[in-house]
């Protein structure tokens, strides 16, 4: 395998700046215009960007002016350079993305839904660089040098096994150099193919070696029933009926399980159709409880009414990126205000098309304070 490290896309950067790392594969992603279907779509044009969860977490962050070190692998052709320079167009450092010349750039197709019919997507990623690059190629002790945080998904182990090895070794290099370390569940059902147990059982099997060396722990209003089985009673998903006050349960069960984890952030989404949510979330710290967001002007759990969703896909996405940011600043870390800004931030991420949320500190903390008419800024 011959391999090789991109420069630093800004080498006029303070070197001192501490850097939030993110690891995983970044894809092309190709989608129809607007909310049209594949078969209405092809032959024809599709509009192709690039994504990938921990590369999406990445670009959010650099929105908002932190430091981010995205690492991966991307096939040393025409497509890995596209796929790097949109991300270095970011303000991402890719210094450490390997160029390989075994494997391929990961694609998926995205089909938005709309009202009663459900977005899909069809993955092409079998052979992706990332997927067949094994750890021993990353040079982690360099990768986490000046670091301070260290994000991955449960997507990633998801891919192979290879990539499973990857990420384990990652977030135990991360905790050795001391960074705080979180991750997101983000059980996908369509990946989990490559080991002998059903997809459930090894996402089980993989995440709970995972988990004892991470911090902070994220899912979604599922995750936690599908990867570690603990379920939030009288809650049906599939329904959009969500009881927010169960969750507290779910958190503490996997602060339980989990001694080392300090605190658990669920994002709360009532799927009333493809293009109306209601979004929220809760923030269970180990030593002082639970916080949930938006509130309401009595201070009570008030989601935000998403009516016309643009696009939802990168929206948890854009929810971590959120926490990160925040536990790392120290006037946004107080627990209220870091979950504030988290499901502020990943609201406007539905507003905007594409993985990456294009939304900025500002646009965010007007939100939070209540701008929420979309009235045109003058």
């Amino acid at each position: 395998m011959t391999l090789l490290f991109r420069s630093h896309p800004f080498p006029f950067c303070n070197v001192h700046i501490m850097t939030i790392v993110t690891f995983g594969e970044v894809m092309g992603r190709f989608a129809p215009e607007g909310f049209l279907r594949f078969s209405q779509a092809m032959p024809g044009s599709l509009h192709v960007t690039f994504a990938g969860a921990e590369a999406n977490v990445a670009a959010s962050l650099a929105m908002f002016g932190e430091s981010a070190r995205f690492v991966s692998a991307v096939p040393r052709n025409p497509l890995g350079a596209a796929c790097l320079a949109s991300l270095q167009a970011r303000g991402i450092d890719t210094s450490r993305v390997l160029q390989t010349d075994r494997g391929r750039l990961g694609l998926y197709f995205l089909e938005t839904g709309a009202n009663q019919r459900p977005s899909n997507v069809v993955y092409d990623r079998d052979g992706a660089a990332v997927a067949v690059t094994p750890s021993s190629a990353y040079d982690w002790p360099a990768i986490f040098d000046g670091a301070k945080w260290f994000h991955t998904t449960g997507i990633t182990p998801a891919i192979s096994a290879d990539a499973s090895q990857c990420a384990l070794d990652a977030v135990i290099a991360a905790r050795q150099a001391g960074c705080r370390v979180s991750c997101d569940l983000n059980f996908r059902a369509k990946l989990w193919r490559w080991g002998e147990l059903p997809p459930r059982e090894l996402a089980q099997a993989t995440m709970r070696e995972l988990l004892p060396h991470v911090d902070v722990v994220i899912a979604n209003e599922e995750d936690c029933e599908t990867v570690l089985g603990i379920r939030a009673a009288d809650t049906d998903v599939s329904s959009g009926h969500l009881s927010v006050d169960r969750y507290p349960e779910v958190a503490g069960e996997v602060l339980k399980q989990f001694p080392n984890v300090s605190h658990v952030a669920i994002t709360l989404r009532e799927s009333l159709s493809a293009s109306h949510n209601n979004w929220g979330a809760m923030l269970h710290c180990r030593d002082s409880g639970s916080y949930l967001a938006p509130l309401g002007a009595d201070g009570e759990y008030s989601p935000y009414e998403i009516r016309n969703i643009v696009d939802r896909v990168g929206a948890g996405d854009s929810f971590a990126a959120g926490l990160i940011y925040a536990m790392s600043q120290p006037e946004l870390a107080n627990p209220q205000t870091a979950i504030h800004f988290a499901v502020a931030a990943s609201c406007l991420a539905h507003s905007i098309v594409g993985d990456f949320n294009f939304s900025t500190r500002e646009e965010v903390e007007r939100l939070m304070g209540g701008s929420a008419s979309g009235r045109v800024m003058r």
